[in-house]
Order: C-alpha cells, then structure tokens, then sequence
C-alpha cells in the first residue's frame, strides 16, 4: 500500500501503475536470508541485477539463482536459468514476483550500495564485489629473483687500438740479424762496331 493514500482497492492499484522510479523501487525490496539479517541487520533491500536469489514457490522451488533482470515497469524479476516453454516449443525467460524471493547473496560491487548497508569494506569478500574468486589448486607465481651483479671485465673491443703495455717491442726486432740484400747484376752495354770494320765487310 502506498503511504498517504486511502485504503481503496481501485486507489491503490491506481497508484501502483503511476507510481514514480522511486517508490517502484522500494515495491521491489526483497527479503533477506536468515544469514544476512544478522550480518546487515536489516529485514529487506531492494533487490538489484548480481544478487542471488532463492525461489520460494512454484515449479522452481528452492532453486538458487542469479538475477539477470529487475524489471520496475512491470515489477518482475528474471533469474538465470529460469525460463517457461511457449506454445510454439520456445524457451522465454519467467519473470517472478518480488513476494516469491528470497536473497541469499547481495552483490556488493556499487559503493553506495555498501554506504547504505553500513559495511566496512575489509568485510567484503571478492564474490560479492563481483570479483572472480582464486582457486584453490592455483598457485601463485614466485617473485623472480633479482639478478647476480657482474663484475665488469676487462676485454676490450675489436676496434680499440692497443695499449702501450700492450704494443709490440721494437727493439727485439732490432735484434734479430737483417737479411743480406741480392747483390745487382750489371749488364754490360754493347759496344757499336768500328765503321772501318764495317767498310770492309
């Protein structure tokens, strides 16, 4: 029933379908489990998508759940895996009444969510901020350790020219004894012929 209007049932159905975003919203509050009344200490909240739910009647009843939708125009719920076989062999989602749920894990991922609970954030657990959970065969890596410092050698490169210390000694090739040269061979020139001599030829 909405607060301040009269008790008429055509009244309050009137009021059901002109009603703002935000008395829709507090219509879709839904109950909280035994657990998370005595965590939060409070009855209901207004359920939203990430929240897992339980059914409380009809075919699909005791089935836990994770809300897909909320829909606040025609005030129903659609859960994951939940669906209705139309006439024509197709499967459509089943939209349930808030009346019909009850919540057994709050998603716990928007800030002002948790504001509005009053809970620390130390006592949020990665599934109810949406975070994927670590598994328990997974190992973390080791940190790698850091590197051996090298000492700095010292081999120069190719290209440098070398050192004094290092140069070749000059004076034990002096000492070694220098080859003998080749002598020369002088020819000798070819004297012309008398011109008398060849007169008489």
């Amino acid at each position: 029933m909405v607060s301040g209007s009269p008790r008429s049932p055509r009244r309050q159905r009137r009021a059901l379908y002109t009603a703002d975003t935000f008395h829709r919203r507090r219509r879709m509050t839904v109950l909280l489990s035994r657990e998370l009344r005595e965590r939060f200490h409070r009855r209901s909240v207004p359920v939203r998508k990430g929240d897992t739910v339980r059914v409380l009647g009809g075919s699909y009843k005791g089935r836990e759940e994770r809300v897909a939708r909320v829909d606040r125009r025609d005030y129903s719920i659609t859960l994951d895996n939940v669906t209705l076989k139309t006439a024509d062999e197709k499967m459509k989602p089943l939209g349930l009444r808030p009346g019909r749920l009850v919540i057994t894990r709050l998603n716990l991922s928007d800030s002002w969510r948790r504001r509005a609970l009053r809970i620390r954030e130390e006592d949020v657990t990665p599934e109810e901020r949406g975070e994927p959970a670590p598994e328990e065969g997974t190992v973390e890596p080791a940190p790698l350790a850091p590197e051996p410092a090298t000492e700095p050698t010292t081999e120069r490169p190719t290209d440098e020219a070398p050192s004094a210390a290092e140069a070749p000694d000059p004076s034990a090739d002096a000492e070694a004894p220098a080859a003998a040269p080749t002598p020369r061979t002088r020819r000798k020139r070819s004297t012309p012929a008398p011109a008398d001599a060849e007169e008489s030829a």
